[in-house]
């Protein structure tokens, strides 16, 4: 069986993101996107990653953790906007 091309990939993928709700991505950005919330962890592992320190298996894997739900708001977001033009 022949693999799918990459625009069907794409709009597999663009077609997801728009069936997830607003307030879930919401809550998840504002809870587990900003925990810890003294300072959030995203900022932290963001300078991290900035400064070049960012070299742990765990630290990625809390900047995975932490960035995916802001991650796909955006992306929500954009293609929300994409979509009303």
């Amino acid at each position: 069986m022949p693999a799918p091309c990459q625009g069907e990939a794409a709009k597999k993928h663009m077609d997801f993101i728009a069936k997830l709700p607003w307030g879930v991505l919401i809550i998840a950005c504002l809870t587990l996107g900003l925990a810890p919330f003294a300072p959030p962890h995203i900022w932290e592992k963001l300078h991290m990653l900035i400064k070049g320190k960012l070299v742990r298996p765990l630290d990625w894997f809390d900047l995975l953790l932490h960035g995916t739900p802001w991650v796909l708001l955006i992306a929500k977001a954009m293609l929300s906007m994409m979509q009303k033009h």
